[in-house]
């Protein structure tokens, strides 16, 4: 076998661990933390610095390749796996995956991710694992064929060698106005996140919010190079729902004044409401999609909590209950299903937004590109991290090194042919 020896090793995650439930409800922030009791379980205080475990497959020719192991910035929230524990995860890891590793064809990505992420006792594989361990094994079968982990992904679903880029979308966290203006001077595809997480940001019936949207549009046009037009991207994290009410009606109208506010930008509005549960959230986003859609409306709505898994992401698909579906991988786990997820969204002409986490790594990342790029999802996030530069330089420069190499590859086999 191409497994000779399975390693681990403790890391951080590029951001912090946040409560969103105690967040929603009001927790004031004291400088970067947030000052109460936590209420989702397993959070000790509500802000936690993100943990990661990397799992490194040892293979017969002493390569060690890697994949990291975490949970999403809102553990816990919107159907989520639990918070990321380090010591538990790695005890499973090391009791029931590491078997599997030793003992799988690690050059064949698809049948090995089955065979080693299959349930443990009837039960799933926390997602984190799912996600780490197909980043390594996704990795493995690279180094094997000595192809890149984009190559594998379009040679497992056969699709064809990719040639254009995905538009990138950067997050503003906090620091909304500074990373603004450096996402405009880099003109990046999409833009800015904003972190509309609390009442105060959202500001009454959403007047706040609004004018954050106008004045996003104004500096676009103040310091953006000419022609620069990009996309722009909020998330709401439901508080158009919370603030307004959970009429579709009410919240179709809402995000088509927003739209009607900056008038020759598209916008893209992600989790407008939470309606608590999976399939009160399909049929109400569906109402709103239609809605703005009947009305021709440059605003399109991006899911993202209640929308976690593939089977999830296939139902809002299928049910045409979104324009946009963010699949924030490590809530999907396995990056294979990553890839299918992608493709999901193609089959029912749904937008597919390759997203993640700002509490992910530079490894998840790059698996990340590859996988998007590979799919041609329509944009993917710049990560890990809320900082603009890190994120967009990881996300950005290993799509451009991914399609150089691509491009390499379609001339050597042109001259062969």
């Amino acid at each position: 076998m191409q497994i000779t020896d399975v390693l681990l090793a403790p890391g951080n995650g590029a951001f912090f661990y946040d409560d969103q439930e105690a967040i929603r409800s009001g927790a004031p922030q004291d400088g970067f933390i947030y000052v109460g009791a936590p209420t989702t379980p397993g959070f000790k205080s509500i802000r936690i610095p993100a943990s990661s475990l990397s799992v490194g497959l040892v293979l017969t020719d002493d390569t060690i390749v890697w994949g990291d192991m975490m949970n999403v910035q809102y553990s816990g929230a919107g159907g989520r796996d639990r918070l990321f524990d380090t010591a538990q995860i790695s005890d499973l890891t090391s009791r029931v995956v590491v078997p599997r590793l030793l003992d799988v064809n690690a050059s064949q990505y698809l049948e090995a991710c089955a065979t080693v992420l299959q349930p443990h006792e009837n039960k799933r594989l926390p997602l984190a694992i799912e996600y780490g361990v197909s980043q390594a094994l996704l990795r493995a079968a690279a180094h094997l064929h000595r192809a890149t982990m984009a190559e594998i992904v379009c040679t497992e679903f056969n699709l064809p060698l990719p040639t254009r880029r995905v538009p990138i979308y950067c997050q503003s966290g906090d620091a909304r106005e500074i990373n603004v203006d450096k996402m405009i001077l880099k003109a990046v595809d999409i833009l800015p996140h904003g972190l509309i997480n609390s009442r105060q940001k959202f500001g009454v019936d959403g007047q706040t919010f609004m004018a954050f949207v106008k004045w996003v549009a104004t500096r676009t046009r103040e310091i953006g190079r000419p022609g620069y037009h990009p996309v722009l991207h909020f998330d709401v994290y439901g508080w158009i729902g919370q603030e307004i009410g959970l009429d579709p009606q009410s919240i179709a109208d809402f995000i088509c004044r927003v739209a009607d506010a900056v008038p020759g930008f598209m916008l893209n509005i992600e989790s407008p409401a939470d309606f608590g549960s999976t399939q009160a959230q399909i049929e109400n986003y569906a109402k709103i999609v239609s809605i703005l859609d009947n009305r021709e409306s440059r605003a399109r709505i991006v899911v993202d909590e209640r929308c976690n898994t593939l089977e999830d992401i296939r139902l809002f698909a299928e049910a045409k209950a979104t324009h946009l579906v963010q699949i924030k991988t490590p809530d999907v786990g396995s990056i294979a299903d990553t890839a299918r997820a992608v493709l999901i969204c193609k089959e029912n002409n749904v937008g597919a937004y390759m997203g993640g986490s700002c509490t992910e790594t530079d490894l998840s990342a790059y698996a990340s590109v590859h996988v998007s790029v590979a799919t041609q999802a329509d944009m993917m996030l710049a990560k890990p991290g809320m900082g603009v530069d890190e994120a967009l330089s990881i996300v950005g420069n290993e799509q451009n090194r991914l399609l150089a190499m691509l491009s390499r590859r379609r001339a050597q086999k042109e001259n062969v042919g």
